[in-house]
């Protein structure tokens, strides 16, 4: 398979980079102004975000709308096209969980045996979950 063929790639040329992920996820609980955007993730300094939303609406995931007052607002939210990643978000949310809880499990228990990983812990967690 050529690099351009991965859909891996493809995928992550949308919704890759260190904050669009967590835009999505807050976009995806409903329309936000930059400056609430600027307060659910404050890691994100103001030119990264923006700079972040930028390509999002580029790429079709997210709109922009400006209202023409006095301060000018503008709200962010996902079209229809961003909208269709709400199960690859949830996806990540759960799989984000389970790892947290991994981690959390693996730090209670740093004094059992040297060589414990997440790796092993995540083959542990999938012995006891149903495959679909």
């Amino acid at each position: 398979m050529r690099l351009e063929e991965c859909p891996v790639r493809a995928a992550l040329s949308v919704i890759g980079g260190k904050w669009k992920p967590v835009v999505a996820y807050y976009l995806l609980q409903g329309t936000k102004r930059f400056g609430e955007l600027r307060r659910l993730i404050p890691d994100a300094t103001q030119k990264m975000l923006t700079q972040q939303l930028r390509e999002m609406e580029r790429d079709g995931i997210v709109a922009r709308k400006i209202y023409h007052e006095v301060p000018p607002r503008v709200e962010y939210s996902l079209t229809k096209y961003g909208l269709s990643l709400r199960p690859v978000m949830a996806e990540l949310c759960e799989w984000g969980k389970r790892h947290r809880s991994i981690a959390q499990r693996k730090s209670n228990r740093r004094t059992t045996a040297a060589g414990s990983s997440a790796l092993s812990e995540y083959g542990e967690v999938l012995a006891h979950e149903p495959a679909e």
